[in-house]
């Protein structure tokens, strides 16, 4: 069994999350574009890398919990059903300076990995059942200039050493 690697300092940048990356054994490709602030802009992007491309909300619950979900592109999220879904308080979208203090990146760059910036796990993390169907799963590396791929079960293993256990959720009815 492979020890987990030391979280790199807070915030991580794009060469220590691959560097923790490389210490589990997880292998990864990234592919370097212009930045994408939103799914429709990576459109083109994405034709050409195989897997399942994601869509990635940072949400605050009436009651100040943090959310951060990582869906399929196409999973249709109906926002205003989703605290009954999630058993939670009603959902709205974090604001940036939030994100940024949480999770360590800024709006557009939203990403699964950033949860290697929340040792303490402040931020609750959702992934979409339909999202983890694919082999293969597309996140920004904490900048959204580059898209990373790797497997959804190395996902897993990312998230597990990160002391995480996934929460897998189907978002779309």
């Amino acid at each position: 069994m492979t020890q987990t690697p030391p979280l790199p300092v807070r915030p991580a940048t794009r060469h220590a999350l691959f560097e923790y990356l490389d210490a589990l054994g997880i292998r990864h490709e990234t592919h370097e574009h212009a930045p994408v602030f939103t799914v429709d802009e990576g459109e083109a992007l994405k034709a050409q890398m195989p897997g399942g491309h994601t869509k990635n909300l940072f949400l605050k619950d009436k009651k100040g919990a943090l959310i951060l979900i990582s869906a399929l592109q196409s999973t249709q999220i109906a926002l205003k059903q989703l605290h009954k879904t999630l058993d939670c308080g009603r959902l709205s979208f974090g604001k940036a300076e939030l994100l940024e203090e949480a999770l360590g990146v800024t709006p557009g760059s939203v990403t699964a990995f950033a949860l290697i910036n929340d040792p303490e796990h402040t931020v609750r993390f959702v992934l979409d059942q339909a999202l983890m169907s694919h082999d293969i799963v597309n996140f920004h590396p904490l900048k959204n200039d580059a898209t990373t791929a790797i497997r959804s079960s190395d996902l897993v293993r990312f998230l597990t050493a990160l002391g995480r256990v996934p929460e897998i959720v189907t978002l779309e009815e």
